[in-house]
């Protein structure tokens, strides 16, 4: 059976600086693993608020077209309510009219409520949106350095990996500046 044997470039092992770079394209794609799980946990979050405004949009419309179908019904009544001989509505007519409108009272105040608490969850989305445009912008600037760190061991070129670096860090910059969005 032959023996396989495996060719080295002259003075591979005894590159200091590649070992340096690729030392440094580890903790840069360790970087880059991190800020791609926060960018994705932001999108998420953007997703399930957004989620949540949509309902609550559904529900306030609801309540508005319960609100109005009263609403109307009460104007029904009004025109058509019978009367007495004196020209009055009848008693159960007024208490229809009443029970109507209180009806409509209610349903006016909780679409308020409802729609205090879509415009919040709108805001929530806004802002996890705004965090994943960081995290997404920190995360390029890590795969372009990853990138141009990795370019070191096609041309052996330190200018690459002192790019990549610089690329980088302006990723965990970006990154970090989410802190100061939620802080």
């Amino acid at each position: 059976m032959a023996e396989i044997e495996i060719h080295h470039e002259p003075g591979h092992s005894a590159d200091p600086a590649g070992k340096t770079v690729g030392f440094l394209v580890g903790v840069i794609g360790v970087l880059l693993a991190a800020v791609t799980i926060c960018a994705h946990r932001a999108h998420t979050a953007a997703v399930i608020h957004r989620t949540e405004a949509n309902d609550q949009w559904a529900y306030y419309q609801a309540k508005k077209i319960r609100e109005n179908t009263v609403s109307t019904a009460a104007d029904v009544l009004a025109a058509l309510a019978p009367t007495n001989a004196k020209g009055e509505k009848t008693e159960k007519a007024t208490q229809a009219m009443q029970k109507l409108q209180s009806q409509r009272e209610k349903f006016s105040k909780d679409a308020e409520g409802i729609q205090d608490k879509a415009k919040e969850k709108d805001h929530e989305t806004t802002q996890d949106e705004a965090l994943a445009l960081r995290y997404d912008l920190g995360e390029g600037l890590l795969e372009l350095g990853l990138v141009l760190s990795s370019l070191y061991f096609l041309g052996r070129q330190k200018f690459f990996p002192l790019m990549g670096t610089i690329a980088a860090l302006a990723g965990v910059a970006t990154a970090l500046s989410v802190f100061l969005l939620t802080g």
